[in-house]
C-alpha cells in the first residue's frame, strides 16, 4: 500500500487545497489538484510496470531506453472520478479507458445499498487495470465494480487510486481484493453515519461538478 501523505512532497499541497473549504469554491481548481494527484499517482504506479529496451532514432544516432512494454487500461467510478482519471491519462496516455456507472441507493432505514448501472470496458484478460474513484469510504462500491470486472475479465494486475481513504474502507478492499495494490493520497480515521469520511473533503463530485439534484 502506497500513501502520499505520508512523505513530504509537494503532493500534499494538493491534498491540502482539495480538503481546504476555502479552496474548494473554485470548482476549476479542485479538478485541477485532483488531476494532479492522479499525475502523481502514475508517475508512481509506472514504477511497477514491466519493462524492455528499446531504440530511438535521434537527429545523430540511436539510443537505447527502457520503455513501458503494455499500457495499462485505465478506469473509473462516474462523476466524480473523472478528474483522477484525467490525471492518470494525462501520464498513461495511450491507455484504454473503461467507465463505471455505480451509485448509493439510501434505503428507508437510513441504510444504503450499491447499485451498478452499467460497464463499458475495453477486453481485459491478460491487462493491468487501474481503477480511480477519489473517495474510498465503506469500500463497498469499488469492491463491487471490481469483483463484476473480474468475474468477466482475467486481469493481471489490480491496483486501485484514491485520494482519500477510510480506516473501514480499507480493511473491507483488503479482505474482500487481497491481490489489489492501494494507492492512497491520505486515510483517515473516521465516517459520519451517511458513510462520509472524517475529516475527508466532503462530496467529491458536487465540488468538481456541482451539487447534484
Amino acid at each position: 500500500m502506497f500513501i502520499l501523505s505520508q512523505q513530504n512532497t509537494i503532493a500534499n499541497h494538493f491534498l491540502a487545497e482539495l480538503r481546504n473549504v476555502d479552496v474548494q469554491t473554485d470548482s476549476m481548481r479542485f479538478r485541477r489538484n485532483m488531476e494532479r494527484l492522479g499525475e502523481i499517482f502514475a508517475y508512481e504506479i509506472s514504477k511497477t510496470l514491466t519493462y524492455e529496451e528499446f531504440e530511438v532514432q535521434t537527429p545523430l544516432g540511436l539510443a537505447n531506453i527502457n520503455l513501458t512494454k503494455n499500457q495499462p487500461v485505465l478506469a473509473t467510478i462516474l462523476r466524480a472520478g473523472l478528474p483522477l482519471h484525467q490525471g492518470l491519462l494525462n501520464y498513461f496516455d495511450k491507455a484504454d479507458s473503461a467507465f463505471i456507472a455505480a451509485y448509493r441507493k439510501t434505503q428507508k432505514n437510513g441504510s444504503f445499498i450499491i447499485k451498478m448501472e452499467y460497464f463499458s470496458t475495453p477486453d481485459l484478460d491478460g491487462r493491468t487495470l487501474i481503477i480511480a474513484d477519489p473517495m474510498l469510504a465503506t469500500g463497498q462500491s469499488m469492491v463491487l465494480c471490481c469483483k463484476e470486472l473480474m468475474a468477466n475479465y482475467k486481469i493481471k494486475d489490480l491496483h486501485i487510486v484514491s485520494a482519500i481513504a477510510s480506516q473501514v474502507g480499507v480493511a473491507h478492499v483488503k479482505a474482500h481484493l487481497p491481490k489489489a495494490k492501494l494507492w492512497l493520497g491520505a486515510i483517515d480515521e473516521e465516517m459520519t453515519s451517511k458513510a462520509y469520511i472524517v475529516p475527508g473533503l466532503g462530496d467529491a463530485g458536487d465540488l468538481a461538478f456541482g451539487e447534484k439534484v
